[in-house]
């Protein structure tokens, strides 16, 4: 995104943010592959104000090895400075690690 577009969605999700009044959750997907970028951590922060229920969600879980997601997941948590719940990750493709993903998320949902 352009400067300027990243300004006007940066607008348009803190007015929804700080409109709604049912936000069950938010979640913040990240790439598992890569640190945070400066907007992941600026959007992290701004969500982590808003006292909303949240999680993070990491993609791109299927791109690397199985036996170095955990590390990622960690190494994303010291990044971001979480110690209070831990990252999930996740694949979309590949479907792997998504029924802890869901399972999360359907906690925070009243149906």
């Amino acid at each position: 995104m352009s400067k300027e577009e990243k300004v006007i969605s940066g607008k348009f999700i803190e007015d929804y943010l700080a409109k709604r009044e049912n936000i069950a959750l938010i979640v913040l997907v990240l790439d598992i592959r890569h640190n945070p970028t400066e907007d992941d951590l600026l959007m992290y922060k701004y969500i982590a104000s808003t006292n909303l229920p949240f999680i993070v969600v990491t993609n791109k879980a299927d791109k690397i090895a199985v036996t170095k997601v955990d590390s990622a997941v960690e190494k994303i948590e010291e990044y971001l400075g979480i110690s209070f719940s831990s990252i999930i990750p996740f694949s979309a493709e590949r479907k792997i690690y998504t029924e802890a993903a869901w399972k999360n998320i359907e906690n925070f949902l009243t149906l």
